[in-house]
């Protein structure tokens, strides 16, 4: 079977709008999130999420484009390109260079703006471009179509775990010999009352309304999830071709678990059973034995994720969990949903690279059920050898990603 490393990323995030920026926000335990700028919260219950500041599409594609798309394509398509641009991938057959990408929820603002159209104008007002800009595989059909990349594309839907699955099929993918480098990700941009509304109403979403205080995983305060948006995208690239192109290589990619609770609608499974078995399946096909490991976790911040992801990796790990430093970035960045597991991954491979542990801020009162070693609030200088990137969804949709530190020449 054919090695598969990371050459390349890109990121929009609630702390930045490049990898650069991102990843010093994490390392430094900046707060993302703050109060809802996008609309007025006056009525609303949840006051707060992780938005997106100071984007501009403009930098990545003309107005037509820009008025044509919605912004979690534009956002796809920004961390598409800065992704290419910093793996130097360029010299590849186009039938051999794939898209997998995905979103959650797709365009959520397009579909609200065209929904009051037809309310308030009639049938004929709906915009031609309503179906396009709307559907959640639009963001790998524009990336496919700006880096003409002809290869396989696929775009999966798993809720909260959906870009973790882009990038788990992503591997598979080039592994199994079907393509020499696949641009993967994925991306969400939901701050909108229609989303935060519908998860405020389903007990997601935790109505504290403390911008620094209310992603809190891991916690016994914890009590939801925050809001976030943004995207994120990895070039995950076949190894020989990386090495004899001299491609810097940020991690290797060594594993992946696919599993599904088939238990509940919204809830995990209590005894995470279903997580432990896509972290098991991850480590297996890795040959991580679990010593000297990272893991970024689910870790949203609700009762019963932290709880049920706590035993998974206990059970997964047995008495190695006890050593594993464990943290949760959506205490800086809220959840980002269907971009969180792409997000997530590349704090998982930056954190390989430099030897440096991103905090769970926000930690101040340890909850029994949950006591492993979160890195509370405060980054740690710890060199690990192996990361692991976990994502739970609605629906009992689990996927978990393992990676390797890449050879010191090449990193």
């Amino acid at each position: 079977m054919r090695r598969v490393v990371i050459t390349g990323l890109g990121a929009v995030s609630p702390l930045g709008n490049n990898v650069a920026d991102y990843w010093r926000g994490l390392k430094d335990g900046k707060c993302g999130i703050d109060f809802i700028t996008r609309y007025d919260t006056s009525d609303c219950k949840v006051k707060i999420a992780a938005e997106v500041r100071g984007f501009n599409p403009l930098e990545f594609m003309d107005k037509g484009e820009a008025r044509r798309t919605d912004l979690f394509s534009q956002y796809a398509l920004a961390v598409s390109v800065q992704a290419m641009a910093d793996s130097g991938l360029s010299d590849i057959d186009p039938q051999r260079l794939g898209v997998y990408f995905s979103s959650g929820i797709g365009g959520l603002l397009t579909f609200d703006a065209e929904s009051r159209k037809l309310h308030t104008g009639g049938e004929s007002r709906i915009s031609p471009y309503f179906i396009a800009m709307m559907i959640e595989n639009m963001a790998a059909g524009l990336i496919a179509i700006r880096h003409k990349a002809e290869g396989p594309s696929l775009s999966v839907v798993t809720a909260c775990a959906s870009s973790t699955n882009t990038v788990g099929e992503a591997f598979r993918a080039i592994k199994h010999g079907y393509a020499d480098a696949v641009i993967a990700g994925g991306s969400e941009a939901t701050v909108h009352p229609l989303a935060i509304g519908g998860f405020t109403n389903s007990m997601a979403l935790s109505q504290k309304n403390v911008p620094d205080d209310t992603s809190t995983p891991f916690d016994l305060r914890r009590d939801g999830f925050v809001m976030g948006e943004g995207a994120g995208a990895l070039i995950l690239e076949e190894y020989e071709r990386a090495k004899r192109r001299g491609a810097k290589i940020y991690a290797e990619i060594k594993g992946y678990g696919n599993t599904c609770d088939a238990h509940h609608v919204t809830a995990p499974r209590p005894d995470g059973k279903g997580a432990e078995r896509a972290i098991s399946d991850a480590l297996k096909e890795a040959g991580i034995a679990g010593d000297n490991l990272y893991i970024n976790a689910h870790g949203t911040g609700t009762p019963l994720n932290d709880k049920s992801e706590t035993a998974a990796i206990k059970q997964a790990l047995g008495e190695k969990a006890a050593s594993c430093l464990v943290s949760s970035t959506k205490s800086m960045i809220g959840h980002c949903l269907g971009a969180a597991g792409a997000l997530e991954a590349i704090a998982a491979v930056m954190a390989l690279k430099e030897g440096i542990i991103p905090p769970t801020i926000g930690y101040k009162q340890p909850d029994p059920e949950c006591d492993l070693d979160y890195v509370p609030n405060k980054a740690r200088n710890k060199q690990v050898d192996a990361a692991l990137s976990t994502s739970m969804g609605f629906g009992g949709h689990n996927a978990c990603v393992a990676f390797a530190r890449g050879e010191k020449n090449e990193s």
